[in-house]
Order: C-alpha cells, then structure tokens, then sequence
C-alpha cells in the first residue's frame, strides 16, 4: 500500500502559485491514471488536472478557492483500492507547509507522475538563514524584492505557514515599506538609482444605477501578470504594413485540396507562422529571454498563439518546435490547441515555455495594436485585420498604376533592454520580404 502526492503543476516559466478551482472527486472516490480530479485557475490557463496514478482519493489537503504555491502537494491518492481512508482534519493539515516551503522545482517535477513512496515524514527546517527566507516566498516575489530593494525577513506574510504572497509585498510598498540602499545597481548616480514600486489598486464608488462585478479568478490574475509584463519590460512597438496578395492567391490555390486531404480549413495563420519562424532564426533577439543580466538566445522555436476565450478571457497555448513543422503540421496543431483551449481540455505542458508569440486581434476587425510581451520572451507580433486595399504599384517600365491587393498592418512589441529599434525593424523588413514573395 502506498500514497501518490498529487501536486499543484506549474503552468508557465513565470507561474509560481495557482488556485484550485473546483474538485471533480471527493474522498473516497476511485480514480482513474489521466482521470481529471480537479481544476485550477491561474493567469495562463483555467484547465483540469488528471490523476498521477489510479487508486483511490485517499486525503484533499488543499480545498477549492485556495491558491498555493506550484509543487504544493493538494491531495494523495492510496494506489491500492479499498485502503484506508485518511479522517477529515479539524485543522489544515501540516504536510501543506512543507511543499508550500520548498522553492518552484523545474516544469518537468510538477508535471510528471510522482514516484510511489511512503507515507509523508516532516521536512527538515531549512538550515541557513537565506535558506528560510526563500521557503517563505515565491521565486516571483523574491525577484521583485531584490528589484525593488526590500528586505524580506522584515515582512509577515499571510500565506501558509507565514509565506510572503505578491498581494502582502505590493501592500507593503504601498505603505512606503522601506528598501535596502546596498540593493541599488552599483556604479548609478543617485538620482537614477530609482527602485520599481508598487502600489495598491484604487477604489471608486458605483453611482446609483452602476452594476458592480467582481472580477473573476482567471480575470484577476491575468491582471497581475500583465501589469507584471508592463513593469519588467522596456515595451517599444513598430508597425509595418505587409502585402499578403501572394500569400492569398496561394491559399485559394490550396485550400480545397488541403481541406480534402486533412478535414482542416487552410487559413492566413499557418503561412505567418512558418515566415515568423524563417526570421526569427536569422534574428535570434527576437526569440530570447532576460535573465538577470544575461541574454539567452533560445535554440527552439515554440510559437505562443493567443486565443480568446468565451465569453472574456485569453490564453495562450504554444506550438512547440514549429520549426520542424510543414503548412499541415501547423495547421492541426493550431487548430487543436485553440479548440482544447476554448473547451478546458489544455493540459499544463500546453501552455509552457513559449519562446515567442503571436496575437491576432485582426480576426475583430482590428487594424494594428500594441500587445503587450509576455514574460519571459523578448517579442510579440500583432497581426491586423487582412483586407483589401487600393495600391500603388510601379512596374518594370517605372509607370504607377493602381491595383487592389490584399494588405494587413503588423505590429511588434519588443523589450528595449535587449532588442534595439534596428533590430526589431529588420526583423520586420525580413517578414515583410518572407511574406511578399511567397510562391
């Protein structure tokens, strides 16, 4: 007889906490290997988690509307039926405070099945005092403390077992929580050595005939990581305006045999995806990432595609290595992943390690926009809507004539810490080239 941890997944690079939603078992119940139990919200993704095992749902330690740290083990699962059932606790179970304290372990611990063990033993209390601040925070907060120059062994957090949340450091430098002068950049006058702040959300009174809503989970967070991305990245946008007339006619050329054979529609996308592919391996700034003060130049290319949930929402599920995928192979995927998307069925590994990503507003009728980066990546194409337009095109013998051809803005939001304006502009010059001589 053995009980299996069930743990909280991450659900992106920058996730370090999620909420557990709703449970789809309760104790006592037979699961299934893959059988979804429970379902959680973060700022990337609302989506059920399957059972690591089979067995029965033995203990559920963290309950629904919770948020707890990724790893934070939820529940336990005995692997043989019929085992004993652990008793309600009148108290929160302590075997929470343990995972809660350990740091975010690799994407690959909290997505894989957890090997058969014993019974759970208390953890040894960190030896160091480095190593008690950190089990007393998340890697997110952590970072912002050292932007941000603040001390954490002097703050008391709400969290389990006195964890330091976002929400606890943003309330204390919005109270005008003091900061650590030797966490300054060194080598800065002092008038530039300013530390990013954060301040509490302000507050309206409704007017008689108002309808207040409070915001959803999934509406929440993704308000917290947006303004994250805002705070972290340097956001500079360029704009071009691409013919895709070649690309359309290509299309119509295509689209009735490549429904016949593979049961999808041949849209726009597929073509972007595969030329954004093209440049982003002649301009591997644009396909990189920020750590600390180091640039990695990431060596895969996993294409994030926002898709829009109903009735509000977005996430953004990613096309791992689509480098090594043809019109058809991008296709599937894209349709697969928004459908899994719009139907809750993304699994954790859907949503992870984007290295960049593409928006597409223009499918509202918008013409050009500015996205915003999302974390962890240095880049992000907007696409507009794709219409036809009066041009003016020169020929050979130098002569302008006018000509309707099939024309969308683009845009570019880059991190200008790491991605100069040129940078980003041949960048776009080279996609505008890609795309206009297709065929």
């Amino acid at each position: 007889m053995a009980r299996i941890d069930v743990i909280m997944p991450q659900m992106g690079e920058s996730i370090a906490e999620g909420t557990l939603s709703r449970w789809l078992k309760k104790v006592g119940d037979e699961v299934k290997r893959d059988e979804p139990i429970f379902e959680i919200s973060t700022d990337k993704v609302d989506a059920e988690i399957p059972a690591p095992t089979a067995g029965v749902l033995a203990e559920i330690i963290v309950h629904e509307g919770t948020t707890v740290p990724v790893n934070a083990v939820v529940a336990r699962i005995e692997t043989e039926k019929g085992a004993a059932i652990a008793a309600p606790a009148a108290a929160p179970a302590p075997a929470v405070a343990a995972p809660a304290a350990a740091p975010s372990a690799p994407v690959a611990a909290a997505t894989a099945p957890a090997a058969p063990s014993a019974p759970s033993r208390p953890v040894a209390a960190p030896n160091s005092f480095e190593a008690r601040i950190r089990t007393k925070s998340s890697p997110l907060v952590r970072r912002m403390a050292a932007e941000a120059g603040v001390d954490l062994s002097t703050l008391t957090g709400s969290g389990i077992a006195g964890r330091v949340t976002k929400r606890d450091f943003e309330a204390y430098l919005g109270q005008g929580g003091a900061r650590t002068p030797s966490a300054m950049p060194s080598g800065l006058p002092a008038a530039m050595s300013v530390p990013m702040t954060a301040h509490a959300e302000p507050t309206f009174n409704a007017w008689p005939g108002d309808q207040v809503e409070p915001m959803s989970k999934i509406r929440r967070l993704t308000a917290d990581h947006m303004r994250q991305a805002k705070q972290v990245a340097a956001h500079v946008t360029s704009f071009f305006e691409i013919d895709l007339t070649r690309v359309a006619r290509m299309r119509t050329q295509m689209k009735g045999e490549f429904e016949a054979e593979t049961g999808q529609k041949l849209t726009f996308l597929p073509f972007i995806i595969r030329a954004t592919v093209e440049c982003l391996r002649r301009h591997p700034v644009m396909n990189a990432t920020v750590s600390g003060t180091d640039v990695i130049l990431r060596k895969r290319y996993n294409v994030g595609i926002a898709v829009a949930l109903e009735p509000t929402g977005l996430i953004v599920p990613v096309i791992k290595d689509a480098d090594g995928l043809n019109l058809t192979g991008l296709t599937r995927t894209a349709n697969d992943l928004a459908q899994r998307a719009r139907t809750k069925k993304l699994s954790p590994v859907d949503v992870q390690d984007a290295t960049f990503t593409i928006t597409n507003p223009g499918v509202f009728g918008s013409l050009m926009g500015t996205p915003i980066i999302p974390v962890g990546t240095t880049a992000i194409l907007g696409l507009g809507a794709i219409e036809k337009r009066p041009k003016v095109i020169t020929g050979a013998d130098g002569e302008d004539t006018i000509a309707i051809r099939t024309c969308a803005y683009f845009s570019c939001s880059f991190d200008h810490r790491v991605v100069d304006g040129a940078d980003a502009d041949r960048f776009m010059a080279d996609l505008k080239q890609t795309l206009e001589s297709v065929g």
